[in-house]
């Protein structure tokens, strides 16, 4: 008898064919963790907008729904979870509610995680109608959403500044749809600060009895990185599949995380190449972090907030 045994996730994120950005720094964690992935891509470039030049492609709506007709015609829609990324035009992020709806309906147990790539330190880097349909058409067909405090801020319309105000922000988030909201990071202490809250009942931990809030507290390492958004959503989708609680998925997603970033600065700092861009310098060491994705070092803990 053929059956499927892996899980298999459809990413809709952009794509570079040198580098890692979203869906170059989501897929090879994934198959690493034992996920099929299969890629549309929302753009195409050469490399990440960080570099001087930077060429490529973007995909239209109707690119969209025809790369989904083939898949539905075949039968090879049969996902277990979505991930959704980097989306640069409304009609596009219109187009994707359509696909989630679809999903679903052919398998009610599909879990989405949208990432509601925006902007980040106050700056947006989408077009601003992006966030009104992220507010009212994705963001309610999630059941987990991974946005960093100024999303969060865009997607509730409230300033953050204090961790109650973080916490309240969340709970406006609950209301719309998602059963996990996992904040990526927030910049309210001096450290950085992931926050984490989950549902009571929901269907990603069913033995939650209780709303669980978590914060883990990550050392600040002075690099700007590229693509560290798309790995974080990408490996806390993993691990909220393959663990039995959030708490020990928080603690495997930000481990593993933290030391590819950490990997990635060491090899920054100790390249000595004066002729290469800063941006190449500073590309995710993704390959030669495999032992960390696969088996990541405890030194990051979890605290019930």
């Amino acid at each position: 008898m053929c059956s499927e045994k892996s899980p298999r996730i459809l990413s809709i994120q952009s794509h570079v064919v040198f580098g890692y950005v979203g869906n170059k720094s989501a897929t090879f964690p994934l198959q690493l963790l034992g996920f099929e992935v299969d890629a549309i891509n929302s753009v195409q470039l050469s490399n990440h907008t960080g570099y001087k030049v930077f060429k490529g492609q973007i995909l239209n709506d109707k690119d969209l729904e025809d790369l989904m007709d083939g898949l539905a015609q075949n039968d090879l829609d049969n996902y277990t979870h979505l991930l959704t990324g980097y989306v640069g035009s409304a009609s596009f992020l219109k187009r994707i509610a359509g696909v989630v709806r679809a999903l679903k309906s052919k398998n009610p147990h599909l879990k989405y995680v949208c990432d509601p790539v925006m902007g980040d330190n106050g700056k947006m880097y989408v077009p601003e109608e992006l966030n009104e349909i992220y507010k009212t058409e994705i963001v309610p067909l999630a059941d987990i959403v991974t946005p960093n405090q100024f999303e969060v801020e865009l997607l509730t319309g409230k300033k953050i500044s204090t961790m109650s105000e973080l916490q309240n922000a969340v709970k406006e988030l609950h209301k719309v749809g998602p059963k996990i909201i996992a904040v990526s990071s927030s910049e309210i202490s001096d450290t950085l600060t992931a926050v984490f809250s989950t549902i009571k009942n929901n269907t990603i931990f069913p033995s939650a009895t209780e709303n669980l809030l978590y914060k883990i507290e990550i050392p600040k390492i002075p690099a700007n990185f590229t693509g560290s958004g798309d790995l974080f959503a990408a490996l806390f989708l993993a691990h909220t599949y393959l663990e039995d609680s959030l708490k020990d998925a928080i603690q495997k997603t930000m481990n593993s995380l933290y030391s590819v970033l950490l990997k990635t600065y060491d090899y920054s700092k100790a390249c000595q190449d004066k002729e290469l861009q800063p941006a190449k310098k500073i590309e995710l060491r993704l390959v030669q972090s495999k032992n960390c994705i696969e088996n990541p070092e405890m030194r990051l803990l979890a605290e019930p907030l």
